[in-house]
């Protein structure tokens, strides 16, 4: 019997609700003995070990009792996206609105696959970020960074991420 990964997300996603948690990435890899559930879990604030403690201890103990993993043993781990999280659904994007991207696109804009700027908007469907492009050489007499905006359609994203700012 194959794994029902929808099964599966529901029932982490029925935990992580009750504990005002939001799942962010639902991953399961592997097989024979070495398969592995990743669950990625958030909250304004970030989440602590606790969090992901108990969250493992309970989602563990129904995909036990259901048998919702089948086919013998598997590691369960759950932690937060980190300060690179992936961004995937349109919710990763709303929500990170004002954040610097690193994107990868699967078809070129403007010339190019690989864009990191500020994501300025997300709107039907469809990113603006504003990118900063900066003269190469910091020679007296360059002209300032120039203020650059660009559209990309998220059916188009084949890659993005938070880029974190420290």
């Amino acid at each position: 019997m194959a794994l029902d990964i929808e099964h599966v997300r529901s029932i982490v996603e029925r935990v992580a609700a009750s504990r005002d948690l939001e799942v962010v990435e639902l991953e399961f890899h592997g097989g024979g003995k070495s398969r592995m559930l990743r669950v990625f879990i958030d909250k304004p604030g970030g989440v602590t070990h606790e969090d992901c403690a108990n969250v493992s201890h309970e989602v563990g103990t129904i995909l036990d009792v259901e048998d919702a993993v089948p086919g013998g043993s598997y590691l369960l781990e759950v932690s937060s996206p980190g300060l690179d999280r992936k961004l995937a659904r349109p919710e990763d994007y709303q929500r990170s609105i004002g954040s610097l991207v690193k994107v990868t696109t699967r078809e070129p804009v403007a010339g190019n696959r690989h864009f990191q700027g500020r994501l300025e908007a997300f709107q039907d469907g469809c990113l603006t970020l504003d990118l900063n492009l900066n003269p190469k050489n910091g020679k007296k007499g360059s002209h300032p960074p120039v203020a650059h905006r660009i559209e990309i359609e998220l059916r188009n994203v084949e890659r993005a991420n938070l880029v974190p700012e420290i």
